[in-house]
């Protein structure tokens, strides 16, 4: 029987680790002891797990990351991982060599500057694995590649690299010792390829996994729109993070409002721009038009119940909320960024859009006053997703 160890750096309910909760399904107790180590020791999806995972945190949170009394846990736990091992000491002269190189490019990211630190702060592992697999960028893959003992590394990529802020000088070139790099969209693979050509022959495409049947039936059960409103409903769901880009959607609400069209956009998700989002809401005069809903543990019934999915981000990996949305047969816009563009035909299955509220507010006009042409939209969106994977094990064969 294999030892397989997975590492990641939160469990909240998010994409990637919904996708991750899906793959540990394949990973069967008959033919794998499977462990799984959360870096940052936190996430409420932790319930979600199959139960023959074992889980190697010695302490373990499950409060969500994204909300406002979980990001000061995450946080506490943060400052105090600074100091664990002295790890903020050990990363000091990398740590002003990764912000002297972000400030020439005029951007810092906080996170990323983090994730060795939390990886060198991290719980030791003494046990020895088959195959150890990092399931997400940073933390994740810096742990395994420098902590973790295994016969076979592997790691996953879920983001536009060079967009989301990743460098070979902050990843230390770790990627060029592990034997597998998994990509979750052909976009996703040239935006990595571009920086790691020497990865191209063990770098494949693994695309998300989703239990297609679980969120029909999910979609059935009591929830959704709880308010009387009669008009059209738009539906977002997503962290409130600046990827996401919700002033521009905001912006363009504001316009369809002045415009005359009578709609509400609902928001699924948490994340530390809440605040500021709400405060631009009611800035705007928006707060029965543009409605923060927060977290929910099934959004499946709001899909099936609102006229229109719009997925206006900046950039993006594989989208989650965008493959549910094709499941239950939405109406779909979505930015012409990576990763959406990759996910829908423009006219054909869903709509693009540039990433401005002008143009964002018109797709939306358009969609909302062509009810066939909605339709038309979902029901090719409904059909277009990849059969059920069912040779996946095969990535995981050496």
């Amino acid at each position: 029987m294999k030892k397989v160890l997975f590492v990641i750096n939160t469990l909240g309910g998010a994409g990637a680790e919904k996708a991750l909760l899906e793959l540990l399904k394949k990973f069967t107790p008959d033919q794998y002891e499977t462990s799984l180590y959360v870096l940052m020791d936190q996430g409420e999806l932790i319930h979600q797990l199959p139960k023959y995972v074992k889980v190697l945190n010695k302490s373990y949170r499950d409060a969500s990351v994204l909300s406002r009394s979980g990001k000061k846990i995450l946080n506490k736990n943060i400052l105090k991982r600074l100091f664990i091992k002295g790890a903020v000491f050990r990363n000091f002269s990398y740590l002003i060599k990764a912000v002297y190189t972000m400030e020439k490019k005029r951007k810092i990211y906080p996170d990323k500057l983090l994730w060795r630190v939390m990886s060198d702060s991290g719980q030791q592992l003494k046990e020895h694995y088959d195959i150890a697999i990092a399931y997400l960028e940073g933390g994740s893959a810096y742990f395994v590649h420098d902590h973790v003992q295994a016969e076979k590394k592997c790691t996953f990529l879920h983001v536009d690299y060079g967009y989301a802020g990743y460098t070979r000088e902050l990843d230390r070139e770790c990627y060029l010792d592990f034997d597998r790099i998994f990509t979750v969209s052909k976009e996703v693979m040239q935006s990595f390829l571009a920086v790691y050509p020497e990865c191209t022959l063990k770098t494949r495409v693994f695309h998300n996994l989703i239990d297609q049947e679980e969120i029909k039936r999910k979609s059935l059960l009591p929830g959704g729109f709880e308010d009387s409103y009669d008009g059209k409903r738009i539906l977002t769901v997503g962290r409130l993070t600046a990827q996401k880009a919700y002033e521009v959607s905001i912006d363009a609400m504001k316009l369809l409002k002045n415009q005359g069209i009578k709609a509400r956009w609902y928001v699924l998700g948490e994340g530390e721009l809440r605040e500021k989002l709400q405060e631009k809401i009611h800035k705007l005069g928006l707060d029965k038009e543009f409605i923060l809903l927060g977290a929910t543990a099934n959004p499946y019934p709001y899909y099936a119940q609102c006229d229109l999915y719009v997925h206006a981000t900046r950039f993006e990996g594989k989208s989650i909320a965008i493959q549910e949305a094709q499941v239950l047969g939405c109406a779909i816009l979505v930015s012409d960024c990576s990763g959406n563009r990759e996910q829908v035909v423009d006219g054909v299955d869903g709509m693009l859009c540039s990433l401005t509220p002008e143009a964002v507010c018109a797709q939306i006009k358009l969609l909302l006053e062509d009810e066939k042409k909605c339709k038309e939209l979902g029901k090719r969106a409904s059909v277009k997703l990849m059969p059920e994977q069912t040779d996946v094990m095969k990535y995981f064969e050496f």
